[in-house]
């Protein structure tokens, strides 16, 4: 079923147009795309390494730059176009209409589709700790750089914060749906830490 947020025209819609399920699918434990899984850890690990260790290893700050963009730009397009639909069921792209006009599209598997019971569990542990974690380690690069008036190398990093960032905001959005809930959760949690803040005034 599709729905469309009217406020920045993000659609939310399944895979497949599978059937939900009223039952809870259990996960499965062992990793059944180990090519996905290392391929979603190695272009961004590998770009973080050559970020360290490229002064040691090169001389040359354009080389160092290119191999880390493309490095970027690879992982970029693996986890936003293979890795995140094979290990976790999610995927999400941005499209034009006939009028011209942008829309975001984040999609989510329903519990019944066959494929999503391929989904497991150290798979999905695996995708959302490489997905959570660099884009962390490139904005503490990026306030490193700053600090340290490193200013050649700030282009770089925010390069990495973007690309990797933008995979992160999108997944998130898949997973937990429009702004709107993401604005609802927000304001529930803030709710509920008031509450227990004026409980404990009492």
């Amino acid at each position: 079923m599709l729905q469309q947020d009217s406020n920045d025209d993000t659609e939310d819609v399944s895979l497949f147009d599978a059937e939900e399920e009223t039952t809870n699918r259990q996960k499965k434990p062992k990793i059944r795309h180990p090519v996905a899984s290392f391929f979603h850890l190695f272009f961004r690990v590998s770009a973080l390494v050559v970020y360290l260790l490229c002064e040691l290893l090169s001389s040359s700050f354009i080389a160092c730059m290119v191999t880390i963009i493309l490095l970027l730009s690879c992982d970029f397009w693996a986890v936003k176009n293979v890795t995140g639909r094979l290990m976790v069921g999610l995927r999400w792209w941005n499209h034009i209409d006939e009028d011209g006009k942008s829309h975001w599209v984040f999609e989510s598997r329903k519990a019944s589709s066959q494929e999503n019971k391929n989904i497991s569990e150290a798979e999905a542990r695996i995708f959302w700790l490489g997905l959570i974690a660099c884009p962390v380690l490139w904005v503490i690069f990026a306030f490193s750089a700053l600090f340290s008036f490193r200013v050649k190398w700030l282009a770089v990093v925010i390069m990495g914060v973007v690309l990797q960032g933008a995979n992160l905001y999108g997944y998130i959005r898949c997973k937990v749906g429009s702004r709107k809930n993401l604005t609802s959760m927000a304001t529930s949690y803030l709710g509920k830490q008031f509450l227990k803040q004026v409980k404990h005034w009492r």
